[in-house]
């Protein structure tokens, strides 16, 4: 795989902490990813999915307004079934509950505030090289076959 496929990957960051925020952004950044946006409004995620398309989500879950799970419910309703559009919690909720009910709503990973950057870019890169791979199996997947090819 490329390193180049995974850099041009959009992240989505959601966030109610500017600071927050403004880490993950500076550690992105650091790994070269340049197709980052970022919201502290929860209630904007659907709106940002639909037009930025991302790759990676990165959400929170204790937010005002609408928390992550609600954002994971939503996501889960107005995704295409045959999408898979990976989703890390970072929380401060330590508890197995949290982590369990993220994971049943969609999540695919589970970090815990303060986190380590280290392992939260290996857990990005890691999340971004399977999208890209699933991007790339869904594309030979809707090839169409030649006329008279004959396996």
């Amino acid at each position: 795989m490329q390193r180049d496929d995974v850099l041009s990957s959009r992240i989505l960051v959601v966030d109610d902490e500017d600071a927050n925020i403004e880490l993950l952004e500076t550690l992105l950044a650091r790994e070269g990813f340049g197709q980052v946006v970022s919201t502290t409004d929860p209630l904007r995620v659907a709106g940002l999915v639909d037009a930025f398309e991302p790759d990676l989500v990165l959400l929170d879950l204790k937010m005002p307004g609408l928390d992550g799970y609600a954002v994971l419910e939503q996501l889960a309703r107005t995704r295409a079934h045959d999408d898979w559009l990976p989703v890390i919690v970072l929380t401060a909720d330590p508890t197995r509950s949290a982590r369990h009910r993220a994971l049943a709503l969609g999540a695919k990973d589970h970090l815990t505030k303060p986190f380590d950057t280290l392992e939260v870019a290996l857990r990005v890169w890691n999340a971004l090289e399977t999208r890209v791979l699933f991007k790339r199996l869904r594309a030979l997947a809707t090839v169409e076959t030649p006329p008279g090819f004959r396996p």
